[in-house]
């Protein structure tokens, strides 16, 4: 597999230094919008991988989901998770490269994760989501539609066609459309994806 540069140590600089434009406070309305149509919490489990402070797995453990687990490779944001929400199992809590992650899981959430990759490692990302879910099991989240970024480091945007090279040798597309409730910020330029792994 490709090697990046941008390694735990890297991201624990960014978030000691406040570099961390990618964290919005809170979930953002298109996940919390997908969230909400899952139906009651059940035993589903659910990966978060490069979740920062992870609001996401917030609002999923609060509103009932057993199963979340967050995983990053830096420190911090899965201590600020544990600090906001005492009550998140301890053991959900996953300090680790997203590549030598184990299990099975039903939903994989993207949210900014992928874009803080080195493009180099996109088609590793592809099959090691493809790995984690079981089959029929779902890739769910927002992507970057075009540019973004300097270029020369994190976050990384990409096209759609990209996109759908990347994915289609593992996942039915069963959403792939601009999200039409974005953060003000990034109004106009994320694709929401639902992707079924065949």
């Amino acid at each position: 597999m490709p090697e990046s540069n941008f390694d735990a140590a890297y991201w624990a600089a960014r978030y000691a230094t406040g570099q961390d434009p990618w964290d919005a406070g809170c979930i953002t309305e298109p996940l919390r919008a997908y969230f909400a149509q899952l139906g009651p919490p059940d035993a589903r489990r659910i990966l978060i991988p490069g979740a920062g402070r992870a609001y996401e797995a917030e609002y999923l453990h609060q509103a009932g989901w057993p199963q979340v687990f967050v995983a990053d490779f830096a420190a911090e944001p899965l201590l600020a998770l544990q600090q906001r929400v005492p009550g998140f199992p301890a053991a959900h809590l996953l300090q680790a490269d997203f590549f030598q992650l184990t299990g099975a899981f039903d939903l994989i959430v993207e949210q900014t994760f992928f874009c803080a990759l080195d493009p180099s490692l996109r088609p590793a990302y592809a099959r090691k989501c493809a790995e984690l879910l079981r089959p029929g099991g779902k890739l769910v989240g927002l992507l970057f539609d075009g540019p973004v970024g300097p270029g020369d480091g994190p976050p990384f945007g990409g096209t759609r066609d990209e996109y759908r090279q990347l994915f289609a040798p593992y996942f039915e597309f069963l959403h792939f459309e601009a999200a039409h409730n974005s953060i003000k910020p990034r109004q106009g330029r994320e694709l929401f994806i639902s992707l079924r792994r065949k």
